[in-house]
């Protein structure tokens, strides 16, 4: 399957990983040309953020492994694009 997008949630602690050094350890991953990390909730000791992640054939496995290695977290995918080309999220009226 053709992964296009990737949407994780993640957490860190608030002295380290950086978030330079969890994007470069994403940037570094096989099929990934663009990332943007933003950083949405900061508490006492963590920081949550979600990183979208655009490319070719992207791997989960080696994506979440880089970012674990940096010591964050990787808690959940909230957006999977997959196929020939990139479907943007239909907004439903109702």
């Amino acid at each position: 399957m053709n992964v296009r997008r990737l949407l994780l949630d993640v957490d860190k602690a608030i002295a380290r990983p950086s978030v330079l050094e969890i994007a470069d350890a994403v940037a570094n991953c096989s099929g990934v040309e663009a990332l943007n990390v933003t950083v949405g909730e900061i508490d006492m000791e963590t920081v949550g953020m979600d990183i979208t992640i655009d490319g070719e054939n992207l791997d989960y496995g080696e994506i979440a492994g880089a970012i674990e290695s940096t010591g964050a977290v990787v808690h959940s995918i909230d957006q999977l694009i997959a196929g020939d080309r990139i479907v943007e999220r239909a907004v439903r009226i109702r």
